[in-house]
């Protein structure tokens, strides 16, 4: 009996560690499967890499379990059915130091605020209408607020999701003589933030993709100048790029790292560049050693030549991660890149094409379908 009891705990012991092992090797398969070569095939591979909630629990971060567990729904309608008229209203009843999600359902209409959700506010969805999407605008600029305050909609917090939104600045486009007039749609500086079906639209620096992990799917970006800018570790996926180039420069990139020592980047699968003019770069060199790739991405003719920028620091030439894979279109011909273009191979390519990039196993969830 003795010997049986042994080898039953012997037993017990290696079925635990087995089980350990098999869970740590679906997270890892979840972070390292490649995204396909083929378009069609995109939502099947982020469905079954990205389970439902019930389904990957064990691999989430354990935060973000508490908070899944229980969400609460409140509600913002104009026309007083909801819970609250006011997108800030329904922030504001959110309590300091949330530990549950709240997701704020959103009717159609459109929503003259300027929305901050605060760091101390975590686990915060906003999640539009889905036939109706509303529209999130506000006029701010960089000369009365600063640029990195003058969002629309700022997410200062980590574990956010936004579902179903229009996200605009509404201020004028600027015209080069005014002091300040560049505009935020959307700024993102909390950690582990997805954007599902969602439209950004301003000019010069629309999204202020600022810190963090970020995941944006199914999206639509438009703007001229740096209108995807910051220091964040972004995928962007499925997501169109839409460049207004009437005039002057135009620029979609313009990601913040200092040194590749620094684990940010941003990564375009994918995506669809569409615009008027034919001078745009995919990005430039704002700061000394940006990491910004493109891969499987259609490139309309709105593409410079040149393709990237190093904004007249030549001395970044050696330093900047500039790489394109895979990429169709009449913009995505090699022929005039700059020298610093790397044309990737598949290894190269390979961590900036899984979920991995941005430690997705971990906190990535599909988007919520609430109860309302």
């Amino acid at each position: 009996m003795a010997g049986r009891k042994k080898w039953m705990g012997v037993h017990t012991a290696l079925m635990m560690i087995t089980t350990t092992l098999l869970a740590a090797t679906v997270s890892m398969a979840d972070d390292n499967a490649v995204a396909p070569a083929e378009k069609s095939q995109l939502n099947t591979w982020f469905d079954n890499n990205v389970k439902p909630y019930a389904q990957q629990k064990s691999t989430l971060d354990p935060a973000l379990v508490k908070a899944e567990d229980g969400a609460k729904v409140v509600k913002v309608m104009q026309d007083g059915k909801g819970d609250y008229k006011k997108i800030m209203d329904a922030i504001n009843s959110i309590p300091a130091g949330n530990t549950k999600r709240v997701i704020v359902y959103i009717s159609g209409g459109v929503y003259t605020e300027k929305i901050t959700i605060p760091r101390n506010k975590p686990f915060v969805t906003l999640y539009g209408e889905p036939k109706n999407m509303p529209n999130l605008t506000y006029s701010g600029t960089a000369a009365q607020y600063g640029t990195v305050n003058s969002a629309t909609l700022a997410v200062e917090s980590d574990y956010f999701t936004a579902v179903n939104l229009v996200i605009e600045n509404s201020s004028p486009r600027p015209d080069g003589k005014r002091v300040g007039a560049q505009a935020v749609a959307l700024r993102v500086s909390g950690t582990k933030a997805a954007l599902y079906n969602c439209r950004m639209i301003g000019f010069q620096d629309t999204i202020c993709d600022d810190r963090g992990y970020h995941f944006f799917k199914d999206c639509y970006v438009e703007g001229t100048v740096d209108f995807i800018f910051g220091s964040g570790k972004s995928l962007y996926l499925n997501t169109q790029l839409h460049v207004l180039g009437d005039s002057g420069m135009t620029v979609i990139a313009a990601q913040a790292r200092d040194s590749n020592k620094e684990d940010t980047g941003y990564s375009f699968v994918h995506c669809n560049i569409t615009g008027t003019g034919s001078g745009t770069f995919l990005g430039r060199a704002w700061r000394a050693s940006p990491q910004v790739v493109y891969a499987y991405t259609s490139m309309g003719k709105v593409i410079n030549p040149e393709g990237w920028s190093d904004s007249r620091h030549p001395e970044y030439d050696n330093t900047v991660y500039y790489g394109e894979y895979k990429c169709l279109g009449p913009g995505s011909s090699m022929t005039g890149r700059v020298k610093y273009t790397k044309q990737l191979s598949d290894a190269d390519a390979k961590p900036f094409i899984t979920l991995g990039y941005i430690q997705g196993s971990k906190w990535l969830l599909p988007p919520p379908n609430p109860k309302v």
